[in-house]
């Protein structure tokens, strides 16, 4: 069955059309009629759920992102993205590929607990994007250009929080600094001067105690296709603006499902948590140096959350190589990868290196004595 025909999970209560999610008034909005619907919470909220308890129950607690939701892979990339009818699989939204696979119903997920909805309308997107094109010293002429022509899609990136309290033993030595005064010789005119000066030594005491921390909303990106630093590099996200989940806010955008799992993303979120607690147990140490030898921790009352966070996203390929460039939907901070024009870089290189020659030419008083006078013209008839 053609997916496009499938039975619409949002009609429009007045015309019947597909609503869809409007950042600017954060509403389901009918694009044809202009009919407005608040999406619906009820007395629900944006819960924390026991980690332990969800590894031993996954399988309970998966459900559809909604209930007509759709899924494609990309060939390209491998990232499984889900839509909602009346939308369209087509280019992938981060590789820029042609999906050429057929859609199928997708795959029951551990259910999202919150979403933060979409804030910037894709015109901004776009507008942000062409800014931070124009400002890339080196890009080609025709970048900006074929960034316009290529699609820009919002897509719901999936992430992981993580809460807990981190118990950690340790032991160490402290260092305290003291000075001792040291007796050497200089040659100061031909003769040998004996003068003093004062050495910083350090006294190594052992040292071992407890540190506690409690660690709230430590957020992991659950998403293999784009990169971790640059989604790290859009930071901060709202956290505090999270909504119940609820389908509706699918309704004109896709979303990816989770490629970390749940114990894989809280692996990645002790390690952060390890250089937290390497701080906090320098401080506790005191002293004026610090040597860690070894620090134990254990993780109490962890609990987790399953979240949406909306990017707009550009991928384009440009003399046959990738690029992508995303916005943080929330925020409008742009980031991405961009080609380099080698015109313009050797053009550069020239010109400088024209203007340090001309610089280097006239602080040299030499060369310009060295240069010929100019005859004066002869007085005499010809």
């Amino acid at each position: 069955m053609d997916p496009s025909k499938l039975v619409n999970r949002f009609p429009c209560p007045g015309c019947g059309a597909d609503l869809e999610f409007q950042p600017k008034i954060g509403r389901l909005q009918c694009p044809y009629c202009g009919r407005e619907e608040q999406i619906q919470h009820g007395n629900q909220a944006v819960e924390e759920h026991p980690y332990s308890q969800a590894l031993n129950s996954l399988t309970g607690q998966t459900s559809l992102l909604s209930s007509q939701a759709l899924e494609v892979a990309c060939s390209d990339c491998g990232a499984s993205i889900t839509f909602e009818p009346p939308e369209v699989a087509g280019k992938c939204p981060f590789c820029a590929a042609n999906i050429v696979t057929q859609p199928k119903s997708a795959h029951p997920v551990l259910t999202p607990g919150g979403v933060l909805p979409f804030a910037m309308q894709k015109q901004e997107a776009r507008t942000n994007i062409q800014q931070w094109l124009g400002n890339r010293w080196f890009a080609p002429n025709s970048l900006n250009k074929i960034a316009q022509q290529e699609e820009l899609s919002g897509v719901y990136l999936p992430f992981w929080t993580y809460d807990c309290q981190a118990i950690s033993d340790y032991r160490g030595e402290r260092g305290e600094h003291y000075y001792v005064t040291e007796t050497y010789t200089e040659i100061e005119d031909g003769k040998s001067v004996t003068k003093t000066r004062q050495v910083q030594k350090t006294r190594w005491h052992p040292a071992s105690g407890r540190v506690s921390r409690l660690f709230d909303d430590v957020l992991v990106a659950a998403t293999q296709v784009v990169n971790k630093k640059r989604l790290d590099a859009l930071e901060p996200w709202d956290l505090s603006a999270l909504c119940p989940y609820q389908p509706s806010y699918l309704a004109g955008f896709k979303a990816q499902r989770y490629q970390v799992k749940l114990d894989e993303g809280f692996e990645v979120a002790k390690q952060w948590m390890t250089s937290v607690i390497h701080q906090d147990v320098c401080r506790n140490i005191g002293g004026d140096e610090q040597r860690v030898h070894h620090i134990a921790t254990t993780h109490r009352n962890t609990t987790f959350k399953h979240i949406l966070l909306p990017i707009w996203i550009s991928a384009y390929r440009f003399n046959n190589q990738q690029y992508q460039v995303l916005v943080n939907a929330r925020t409008g901070e742009v980031l991405g990868d961009r080609p380099y024009s080698a015109w313009k870089i050797l053009s550069f290189a020239l010109l400088c290196t024209a203007v340090l020659a001309g610089v280097l030419w006239l602080l040299n008083p030499q060369q310009q004595n060295d240069l010929p006078l100019p005859v004066p013209p002869s007085d005499q008839p010809p």
